[in-house]
């Protein structure tokens, strides 16, 4: 069954709107009919992104909101427009993020902060913000927030890029519990963890030929919620739900078999990982 928050004339807010997954969230709430408020830096992205949504629904139901995520007086603001035009919200879509890699964990401190910020602190925001709101409503409501694999396997390459996601998952399996134990509350929350997505963040102007559109990651998404998932754990083109599952389970095994940390990537681990790998 479809989940309740999502009905025609329900109010969807999707943070970093203006492109990627987030884009492509707010055309699919704006086709089945509900009132959408898109947010983003503000500018052309943001712009085009709007009108592309308000071709798609009643241009009435569509607000474009330039806000900063990592400025918690923006996403107030943010809060306000969409409660003053809209009068509620159902979904609330926390999806802003950079790929900002700083490199090394020992530099690079303004980049650190300015990922850390934005990527972690501005899920923190939204959800503070908008949920008393979405409490008090006493209606069905959805949280969303995305995160990534690589804040649960945590590979060498982008360390401060991880380090966010893997706050963005503990911080939305917190607020999940804390939903769940307040007293008639509708309103759940998701931790939404694509696989290769072609999106800005890709640096490619081509799709290849692995990646998944954000639509696919969008046509996922609204599945997994629709049978009551946490964890929506994408796939892609190229990586199935079972490697997933084989990566992670060897990532928490390091912890339980007192290897070394990231022994995925070790090259004394190297032939075990990939014996466990062949494993069913």
């Amino acid at each position: 069954m479809p989940n309740q928050a999502i009905a025609p004339g329900h109010v969807a807010v999707i943070t970093g709107a203006a492109s990627g997954i987030g884009r492509a969230a707010a055309e699919r709430y704006a086709a089945l009919g509900m009132k959408v408020a898109l947010a983003d830096l503000p500018g052309p992205a943001l712009d085009a992104a709007s009108e592309t949504v308000r071709s798609k629904a009643d241009a009435a139901s569509v607000i474009a909101v330039g806000a900063d995520v990592s400025r918690p007086d923006d996403v107030g603001r943010l809060r306000d427009r969409v409660y003053e035009t809209f009068g509620a919200v159902h979904v609330l879509m926390n999806n802003a993020a950079i790929g900002l890699n700083p490199g090394s964990a020992f530099k690079a401190p303004d980049q650190w902060r300015q990922l850390l910020d934005i990527n972690m602190g501005g899920v923190i925001n939204g959800v503070q913000a908008f949920v008393p709101a979405m409490i008090a409503q006493a209606s069905p409501g959805l949280i969303i927030n995305t995160g990534s694999k690589q804040g649960i396997t945590t590979p060498p390459g982008n360390l401060a890029y991880n380090v966010s996601k893997a706050a963005v998952k503990a911080f939305t399996e917190g607020v999940a519990h804390e939903l769940r134990n307040i007293p008639g509350c509708a309103i759940t929350a998701h931790l939404l963890i694509p696989g290769f997505t072609f999106t800005g963040m890709t640096g490619r102007a081509e799709k290849p030929v692995a990646a998944w559109t954000a639509d696919q990651v969008i046509d996922f998404m609204l599945t997994c919620i629709a049978r009551g998932d946490f964890y929506i754990l994408c796939p892609d083109n190229d990586i199935t739900r079972a490697t997933d599952e084989r990566r992670m389970a060897w990532a928490a095994g390091d912890i339980i078999e007192n290897r070394p940390a990231l022994s995925r990537w070790h090259p004394d681990f190297a032939a075990a990982f990939e014996t466990f790998m062949k494993q069913s």
